[in-house]
């Protein structure tokens, strides 16, 4: 592999893109013997596996010893085993049943093949089944897996939602009756919106438990996050001192050849750039597969994946290499399930040399393990970023993976602090099973499943008595007196679980209606579709443009015409903030005039027009009004007013004080995901340099969901490294006045002015004392 850099080092088209080359070391391995019933490891043993790493011998043990694990190590360090191995050995035993739970039908499909295959090897009479139990089996289907009863059940969150829970006693109680083992895969994946609602699905599912006397043991499984115990806890409602922390992964690698690639800048008219990540991560791609390693490279978009796997297919034509052109692919979620496993097999026996791919593969779906992986723009965490680099490796041997920057705030703060990203703490995930606009279908749903109790305190949290007395009163509830005391059961009619979305908290939605065809190409949540098909809006859909001719709010229909428009189009709008409710404060450690506050917030969006843009070149072609309804968002926030002796100091320097506070909170929003799980759009701000709440200049970060998902809660324990990484993000970026490295964001409704990059970057220091 060495070879390999030294050539893309010496290529004149590469010079100077390197950042950093980091090789990470590897390992041996290290092993620790454990007794295995004599079935069980004559059919590990047909599969190669005679020994077990000792991160996976201590999981098997604390499970065996009932004890809750989360087993936090790489992609293909074998964490399935910790848990198979107790789950099959209950279930020969004595019939002990496993409820597995993952996040994607691709990471269910791919247990199921493998675990079944180890079921059928312990022969007649194991006692062992498996059945998958997902949205993609028709009625019939699904009636022949409750007939057979199977020991294992893998499913996903939603129909642990939709169809498990509500069915637990007339159609599951055999299952829940023996239930001892629950698999949490993925468990980083339970965040935000999801996770939320997710943590209050596993909430339901101890009611469950405790119905039918059952206290199964929890597994979950992770990637190397910052809090995994305390995120288990959260997710699954145990404590967090149940849970026992497996996280020295001891199993074999070869080393790892890290590459920080920086694509070079260049001048275009007045504005300095960088060259496209997307046109390097395709060049380097392509030469790699050309020099025989087996290469996939991770992209953000499901289009992207497939227009960036063709065009790789036509770079090899035209270099004479069709015999390689044949075997790239593009792997994304929208792919049939065929079409997946024909990939997935594909990649594993090596026929597949080359394949551009969304985060769909960054999951525990078996792939064999690769030479090279390319990062096409830093995917937004370094959970993640580690989760790909993952893909590589065979056995010993070196592997490769390159990081090929965008021209964006983390991108560009990772090539300047290459330290931060190999070194730095792992991001925490969070979740809020508390918020108070997801409790109340979570509770009714409940209810519907079996009666609610005072005791139910424990599942829901402190605010649940006041939440069933409302919904009492809303009628969704009844009271019962019974002799065991109190009870509600569900009064509000149908089914409360179809009525609610686990991907969501928006309940009202637009189709997208394609006025040529006819047909409905999409559908959107309210909020999104006031921002993406507003009339006049270019909405792109499966490598076709459209301009949305008409959007019909009494209807909720959006209708759009095709279009060959070579601009793009972006949203420009208003907000206000209104403080509902301090929560928490604090000063800086730096200076005492200075509180930060954790709030319980609402604010108020209107969009009053958009843009044209060109698409090559970004600039406004022009700008119409618009007249939109207003978007109330009740969420949490933290807030920090800049104190007035360095009020009146800025105010006093040359440069825009407005454009200050609005560049800084642009930053701030930017270098969020460095310590938190989550996506930049998932946070939102605004600055004003008078609140009426505050009586002074007012920075807001808040969360971008309803209720909040705890992202705040967390930015507001860490605000002072927050401020202290995005003045120095800030000072680093070589720009004039400010670009998307460093303080222009794309999702800005005042379309990034007014911005002052250098008092920004002052106004930080000075909080924090630099």
């Amino acid at each position: 592999m060495q070879e390999t850099i030294d050539w893309l080092r010496g290529r004149p088209y590469y010079e100077g893109q390197i950042e950093r080359h980091e090789t990470l070391a590897g390992s041996d391995g290290e092993f620790r013997e454990v007794a295995v019933e004599s079935r069980l490891e004559s059919a590990l043993a047909s599969r190669g596996i005679e020994r077990f790493y000792r991160h996976q011998a201590d999981a098997i043990d604390a499970v065996r010893d009932g004890e809750n694990v989360v087993l936090a190590t790489r992609t293909a360090s074998g964490k399935s085993l910790a848990y198979t191995v107790p789950a099959f050995e209950r279930a020969m035993d004595h019939g002990g049943r496993t409820l597995y739970v993952a996040p994607q039908n691709a990471l269910i499909n791919d247990q199921e093949e493998t675990l079944s295959e180890l079921a059928r090897d312990l022969g007649f009479g194991s006692r062992v089944s498996v059945d998958q139990y997902t949205g993609r089996l028709d009625k019939g289907e699904k009636r022949d897996v409750r007939d057979r009863r199977p020991t294992v059940v893998l499913t996903t969150p939603d129909m642990l939602h939709y169809a498990l829970l509500p069915y637990a006693h007339r159609l599951w109680d055999w299952f829940f009756e023996g239930l001892e083992t629950v698999v949490v895969d993925e468990v980083h994946e339970y965040r935000g919106v999801f996770g939320s609602h997710v943590a209050l699905v596993f909430r339901r599912l101890a009611r469950i438990c405790d119905r039918f006397d059952a206290d199964p043991d929890v597994v979950c499984c992770s990637a190397t996050i910052g809090n995994p115990v305390e995120h288990a806890s959260g997710v699954t409602g145990r404590s967090e001192s149940s849970f026992r922390l497996v996280d020295e992964d001891a199993s074999v690698t070869g080393p790892t050849h890290w590459l920080l690639w920086n694509p070079p800048e260049y001048e275009d008219g007045a504005t300095t750039r960088r060259r496209s990540n997307h046109t390097e991560t395709r060049r380097l791609f392509v030469d790699l597969v050309a020099r025989d390693h087996q290469t996939l490279a991770f992209t953000r978009a499901r289009q992207a994946a497939e227009q960036y796997a063709m065009q790789s297919e036509e770079d090899l034509r035209e270099r004479g290499r069709s015999d390689l052109a044949d075997s790239i692919a593009a792997y994304q979620a929208a792919l049939r399930n065929d079409r997946r496993r024909e990939l997935e097999t594909g990649l594993h026996s090596g026929d597949v040399r080359g394949a551009w791919s969304t985060n769909a593969l960054e999951l525990g779906v078996d792939i064999g393990e690769l030479d090279a992986v390319l990062l096409d723009g830093y995917p937004g965490t370094r959970m993640a970023a580690f989760q790909q680099a993952g893909r590589t490796g065979r056995g010993d041997d070196a592997s490769l993976v390159a990081l090929v920057a965008g021209e964006d705030q983390l991108d560009q703060y990772l090539m300047s602090n290459p330290d931060e990203f190999f070194e730095g703490d792992p991001e925490r995930a969070v979740v809020n099973p508390a918020n108070d606009e997801l409790l109340p279908d979570h509770v009714t749903s409940a209810a519907h499943e079996t009666w609610l109790s005072p005791d139910d305190e424990e599942h829901f949290g402190e605010s649940f008595p006041d939440l069933v007395a409302d919904l009492e009163s809303e009628g969704d509830l009844e009271r019962r007196q019974t002799d065991a005391g109190v009870r509600w059961t569900y009064d509000g009619g149908g089914s409360p679980q179809h009525e609610m979305s686990l991907r969501t908290i928006d309940d009202r939605e637009v189709d997208v209606l394609d006025r040529s065809t006819g047909d409905v190409i999409a559908s959107l949540p309210f909020g999104d579709a006031l921002t993406d098909v507003h009339p006049g809006a270019i909405y792109h859909h499966q490598g076709q443009s459209y301009e949305v001719v008409d959007l019909d709010l009494e209807r909720d229909v959006a209708e759009l015409s095709p279009t060959w428009a070579d601009y793009y189009t972006r949203v420009l709008h208003d907000k206000e903030i209104t403080v509902e409710a301090d929560l928490a404060e604090k000063t800086l450690s730096t200076r005492d005039d200075c509180v930060v506050r954790f709030a319980d917030v609402t604010m108020r969006k209107t969009i009053t027009g958009f843009e044209r843009r060109d698409a090559s070149r970004g600039e406004t072609l022009g700008r119409e009004s618009l007249s939109l309804p207003e978007l109330p968002l009740r969420t949490k926030a933290l807030y920090f007013t800049v104190p007035d002796s360095l009020d009146r100091e800025l105010r006093a320097m040359d440069g825009s004080f407005n454009g200050a506070i609005h560049a800084a909170e642009h930053g701030m929003i930017s270098l969020f995901p460095l310590e938190l799980l989550c996506d930049r759009r998932d946070i939102g701000g605004l600055s004003t340099p008078l609140h009426p709440h505050t009586g002074a200049s007012t920075v807001f970060i808040y969360d971008g969901y309803p209720g909040g998902v705890g992202l705040t809660r967390e930015g507001y324990e860490t605000v002072e490294k927050l401020m202290d990484n995005t003045a120095e993000m800030i000072r680093n970026c070589h720009c004039d006045a400010g670009c998307p490295a460093c303080v222009q964001s794309p999702h800005c409704g005042n379309a990034n002015d007014p911005l002052d990059k250098d008092l920004a970057a002052h106004l930080l220091e000075r909080l924090v004392g630099a």
